[in-house]
Formats: structure tokens, C-alpha cells, sequence
């Protein structure tokens, strides 16, 4: 199962595929088994490649191409698709020697199968968009769990373990205050060996946002061991106990990092608006939109997360704002998804989903902040 980088890898590979005339086959498959315990995705995509298939005469290469990726999709779930898997993503075209199948703990909500003449990355993006990584501390006077979730498991966990001060049977007087003080003295080099590590982690994992649980004098030490950058990325501190199981630890601390990221991702959209309704570094629309990604301008595209279901299909669209379709059959449709994504990604753009289909209504859905203006 890939990490979020290594998917982030994968998008930018498969978002490179150049368009060809043969199909190229997406399958997204909800892989969570049924309440009898079984997958339930079979019928669907047997139901589906016999249907798609027919669409080519019997002889044609393109129906022998289509053929071949699916009996090799079929092969493939019924010989590597783990029992653990909740979601899998198949990307195939034989004729171009293609064939990419990545599974995840985090589902797709629906089974999916796109024909295509390029891979369809929209809804890869989007369930990177959703389970982005992000750290979680737990931390009692002694002891601390740092975990590194995304994409629905554990990335990374790390546990550090202080030794208790051991106190006499009677203390008093100046050894009484002298023990305290060794307590309070262990206490901060706890805190601050967790904020050290915790400090690495996010450096190396290139986290954003980092979650804090604990006791109230564990998080006031570790607070004042935070430095600027790190303080910078905590969203908030929740009240779980050192002892909570890790599926617990992640189903609560997911909730609260997708809600936060609801709120930025508000605060980003209306600041790109502005931006816009100001002549600034802003595009809004797809025609804007693609034209700036054509362009390399585009920084942040910002997608409304229904924006497949407004263009579900295919549309015909000017050869400059989609220049990779040169060398194309004349008249060749385009997904706009697709377009935008796959743009996004070939130009380094990060791709955003913002889940409140209002932010964008008057935008068409679809909007970008601008690294330059020509």
C-alpha cells in the first residue's frame, strides 16, 4: 500500500501518460466486503467490460486491447487484492504497456471503471485530498505515542518511554522539595525529547498539521518546548488517554484534521475569490483555469467537490487549452476533469477538493491562486 508521498509520485507518473487512440482503462473499486463478508465489485465489473467491450466491431484493435486489460485486471484482483484492501485503483492500457494497480485502506465510496484515452486521475486526487497525512502526539508526564497517519492507516508510529522517579517510603523537608524537583526536572527533559522527536518526524514526513492528547501538565511542558514552525502547524489538543487503541486514536483525530481541513480550505477558496474580484494572482472558470495550467501559471487549483457530477462526460474543448492533445484525431472530446487534474499534476499545481459545493458555485466550480501573471 503506498504512502502519500509515493502516491503523490504515482499521480504525477500517470498524469505524464501521453493520449492514445487505443483505451485506456481506470477501474476505482470499493473493496470493503459486504455484510455476507464478500466483495461485491465482481458482478459490477463483469456487468461493465462485457458492455463496454461491445461498443468496438469484434476484430478491431481496439476491442482486442480493452479485452486483454481487462481479463489482466480480473487476473490481478483475484490474485494480489488483499483481504485487508478497502479500495483499489487500476490504471491499464496494453497497447502502450500500462498497467498500474495500487490498493488502500481508505475505500473508494463507489466502483468505477472509466475508458478513456488518457488514465483518469480525479478521483486518485481526490482520496489523496482527503486522507492527507498528519502527526498525532499522546503524551502523559513519562510516556508518549507519535503516530503518522494518511491515506486511512498508520504511516509511522514511535513510542517514548521515560523512567518514573522512584521516591522514599518517608520524604520530608529539603529532601521532599529536592525530590520535587527532580520530578519537575524529568518531567521537562520527557517533554522536550517528545517535542525533539515529534520535531524530526514532521520535518522528514513534511507534515502540516500535527494533533496534540494529554494530560494538562504534559502539553503546558510541551508547548513551551514548540518551536514557531511547529507551533504553527498544531490544529488542536483533544482529550484521549495514553492508553486509547491506535483504530481509536486515528478514527478521532481523522475527524478533526478533515474538519480543519474544510475550514482552511474555506479560508483559501474566498482569499483566491478576492484575489480575483481585485485583478490579483487569481483564475476562476475552466477555461481561465486550463489556460493558466497551460501556461504553468497555476500554483493551487481549488475543486468543488461535486464537480464531476456538473461534467460528467465529455466536452469539446480548444487544442490550446489542452495542448497534450496534439497529434489527437481532429475533434477529440475531453473530460474536464481529467484535463484539470492531469494538467495540475504535470505542472506541479496542488490539487485541493472543497467539499462545500457554495464556495465555488459562482466560479463554475473551479478556480486557481496564480504563482505569476504574463
Amino acid at each position: 500500500m503506498p504512502l502519500p508521498s509515493e502516491l503523490e509520485d504515482k499521480l504525477r507518473k500517470l498524469s505524464l501518460v501521453p493520449p492514445t487512440t487505443m483505451p485506456v482503462l481506470s477501474v476505482y473499486l470499493d473493496a470493503r466486503p459486504d455484510q455476507h463478508g464478500r466483495d461485491n465489485f465482481g458482478p459490477f465489473l463483469r456487468k461493465e467490460f462485457k458492455a463496454r467491450g461491445g461498443t468496438w466491431p469484434t476484430r478491431s484493435a481496439e476491442r482486442a486491447s480493452f479485452e486483454k486489460d481487462a481479463e489482466r485486471i480480473m487476473e490481478w484482483l483475484g490474485a494480489e487484492l488483499r483481504p485487508s484492501s478497502n479500495g483499489a485503483a487500476i490504471f491499464a492500457c496494453s497497447d502502450i504497456g500500462l498497467f498500474e494497480a495500487l490498493q488502500f485502506d481508505a475505500p473508494f465510496h463507489a466502483n468505477e471503471l472509466f475508458v478513456y484515452h488518457q488514465p483518469h486521475l480525479y478521483t486518485l486526487a481526490r482520496l489523496l485530498d482527503q486522507y492527507r497525512p498528519y502527526a498525532a502526539v499522546i503524551a502523559d508526564t513519562n510516556s508518549a505515542r507519535i503516530f503518522v497517519f494518511g491515506l486511512g492507516r498508520t504511516v509511522l508510529s514511535d513510542t517514548i518511554t521515560s523512567p518514573k522517579a522512584r521516591a522514599r517510603s518517608v520524604i520530608e523537608g529539603w529532601w521532599l522539595r529536592r525530590f520535587q524537583l527532580k520530578v519537575e526536572n524529568d518531567h521537562l527533559r520527557h517533554a522536550k525529547q517528545v517535542i525533539e522527536q515529534l520535531e524530526r518526524i514532521v520535518r522528514e514526513e513534511k507534515i502540516d498539521h500535527v494533533l496534540f492528547a494529554g494530560d494538562e501538565l504534559t502539553l503546558s511542558l510541551m508547548r513551551e518546548q514548540l518551536s514557531p514552525s511547529l507551533a504553527g502547524k498544531v490544529v488542536e489538543e483533544l482529550k484521549l488517554d495514553i492508553t486509547v487503541p491506535e483504530h481509536e486514536v486515528l478514527r478521532t483525530t481523522l475527524r478533526v484534521i478533515q474538519e480543519e481541513d474544510a475550514r482552511t480550505d474555506a479560508e483559501r477558496v474566498r482569499a483566491m475569490i478576492d484575489d480575483y474580484r481585485a485583478g490579483g494572482l487569481a483564475a476562476v472558470g475552466i477555461h481561465d483555469v486550463l489556460a493558466a495550467l497551460s501556461n504553468g501559471q497555476a500554483d493551487t487549483v481549488f475543486l468543488s467537490a461535486n464537480f464531476e457530477q456538473v461534467h460528467p462526460g465529455e466536452e469539446e474543448l480548444p487544442s490550446t487549452l489542452v495542448p497534450e492533445l496534439t497529434g489527437m484525431p481532429a475533434g477529440t472530446s475531453v473530460r474536464v476533469t481529467d484535463a484539470i487534474v492531469t494538467r495540475a499534476y504535470q505542472t506541479g499545481a496542488e490539487v485541493r477538493f472543497i467539499e462545500d459545493p457554495e464556495l465555488l458555485a459562482n466560479a463554475g466550480g473551479v478556480g486557481a491562486s496564480l504563482r505569476y501573471r504574463l
